[in-house]
């Protein structure tokens, strides 16, 4: 897909969203769940969509919320944790989900602060038999909301459970929300069900179980923190005083325009941390400090700025981090996490640590029972999340944690003279120079559907690029589908699998050897792809 012509530069007001609509649309408009897009849905971690279209409405608050408090009743007997990003959505939906959480008697801990998805993660595993809720839509667009529901593991809840919170909310709807229990949101401040918590003093104490916030601290680094108008700005504000550190606080207040933002590839205004186009004000900004890095708005997510660099590729940091941590920490017969996505750099690494690797589906949700058990130290995504286990190997977060791989990448400077730019030219000197690219396209229900039931047997060919190909792999190393496919080569692969949230497919490829190389690959997969579509 061509980038468009906004791409990388400042967001122009005319493409700013009108948030006293949006709002209202949120109250007024009844969403047609006859129609596929428009009933509930949730994705790789929650339901996301927007009031302009009719996917993201009090609705749809009301009816989720109620299937949560349903589902969690004889399941979980503490409290449940909620918090809320920067969108304009977030504000009205959090609203409503404690409504109705406290006309279901559910004992709801909450904060009028900014919440980030880590630190309710964190929360949760603090608090015994606890589950939680977090009102974000992530990166996405100003125009959208997010709802994701996390289980008592700390982490996004699984299949099982997602798929009845999603069927028994459509079904409330359906109904005409004839089930919803609801209060008033003033009687609910008033209620003993609904008590305040401070999210932000545990988590930013408990760092320096995690980090060597110590050497952060003591190499007096210039550092500059891009919170892109999201949750974790105060986070931010504590960190810097706790740890007495020379941090530049950038974007540190909610616009629910987010007029400061530079347009992502496709032209729109989206808070994605690991896209140079988006992040384009922080990459100008980069040589005025010795480290730099933003987050998304639920600080899921990271993007780390060197000097070496500018924006580091998601993949390459990954590599760097586990390399790094291997190297420093005792993670001594622990292997990591790793969606079938992300970078074969990353395999080399692992091989050379003497490292074991468990490959995933896509989704964060696959790394939370591998966390919790110690099976693994480490769980990266390709999409620029990830977590890992404290020093002592006690469980983290089991949610991806932006800031805690934000500031690693102060550590690793700090401790080793590098910055993660010039760490990641070391492992390319010993494990050759992958070139990693994904591009999206458009693709219908029908076509979606037909990618995420992809068998090997699809697969008519022997070779790849010029390569005999070693393996096809449908179902990840847990067992787990993964909604797609993935070709290996020695020295290439590719996958194809469908967006959950969005009308596209994506075909991930790398090549070890070349551009040349790896546009074949990502041809060849086009091929595929088309022929499969040609059916239709």
């Amino acid at each position: 897909m061509t980038n468009n012509q906004l791409a990388g530069k400042k967001a122009p007001k005319n493409i700013l969203e009108n948030i006293a609509d949006l709002i209202s649309e949120y109250y007024i408009k009844t969403p047609d769940i006859s129609k596929v897009e428009n009933r509930v849905q949730f994705g790789t971690s929650g339901h996301r969509g927007s009031s302009k279209n009719g996917s993201f409405n009090e609705t749809h608050i009301l009816a989720i919320t109620q299937a949560v408090a349903e589902y969690r009743r004889d399941k979980v007997s503490g409290g449940l944790f909620i918090g809320m990003d920067t969108h304009a959505l977030s504000t009205p939906a959090y609203k409503t989900a404690i409504e109705v959480l406290i006309a279901n008697e559910v004992l709801t801990y909450y904060s009028m602060e900014y919440t980030l998805t880590p630190a309710l993660s964190h929360a949760i595993l603090n608090h015994k038999n606890s589950d939680g809720i977090v009102v974000t839509p992530s990166h996405n667009p100003p125009s959208d909301g997010g709802f994701k529901y996390n289980s008592t593991n700390g982490g996004p809840a699984n299949e099982n459970i997602t798929k009845w919170i999603e069927n028994r909310a459509n079904e409330i709807i359906e109904d005409g929300l004839k089930d919803v229990k609801r209060v008033p949101f003033d009687k609910a401040l008033e209620s003993k069900y609904l008590v305040e918590y401070d999210f932000i003093t545990p988590y930013v104490e408990d760092l320096s179980n995690i980090l060597d916030m110590e050497a952060i601290s003591n190499a007096n680094l210039k550092i500059g923190a891009d919170a892109l108008g999201g949750a974790g700005m105060n986070y931010y504000h504590a960190i810097k005083k706790r740890y007495n550190l020379d941090m530049d606080i950038l974007h540190d207040y909610a616009d629910f325009t987010f007029s400061f933002m530079h347009c992502d590839k496709d032209g729109k205004i989206r808070m994605d941390c690991s896209s140079p186009y988006a992040m384009a004000g922080l990459i100008e900004l980069k040589d005025r400090y010795d480290i730099a890095f933003g987050n998304d708005t639920d600080f899921d997510r990271h993007g780390i700025v060197t000097r070496s660099s500018g924006l580091l590729n998601p993949n390459h940091y990954l590599a760097v981090a586990i390399d790094y941590l291997v190297k420093h920490r005792d993670f001594k017969g622990l292997s990591i996490g790793k969606t079938l996505v992300s970078s074969s750099m990353i395999d080399r690494v692992a091989k050379d640590n003497g490292i074991e690797i468990i490959e995933t589906p896509v989704g964060f949700k696959w790394f939370v029972e591998p966390l919790i058990d110690n099976q693994i130290f480490f769980g990266g995504e390709e999409s620029a999340g990830a977590s890992f286990l404290c020093k002592d190997k006690k469980v983290w977060t089991t949610d991806k944690d932006g800031i805690i791989m934000n500031l690693l990448s102060v550590e690793i400077l700090a401790k080793t003279g590098l910055d993660a730019g010039e760490y990641y030219q070391e492992l390319t000197k010993k494990f050759g120079n992958p070139i990693y690219a994904r591009v999206d396209a458009p693709a219908n229900y029908e076509q979606k559907a037909i990618l995420k039931n992809l068998t090997p047997d699809n697969i008519k060919t022997t070779t790849l690029a010029g390569e005999e190909i070693e393996k096809i792999i449908t179902v990840a190393d847990n067992g787990a589908k993964i909604g797609g496919l993935k070709v290996v080569t020695k020295n290439g692969w590719f996958a194809i699998r469908p967006s959950g949230t969005e009308d596209v497919y994506k075909i991930y490829a790398e090549s070890f050897i070349d551009e040349r190389h790896l546009l074949a690959i990502q041809n060849e997969a086009k091929e595929i792809v088309d022929g499969l579509f040609s059916n239709l």
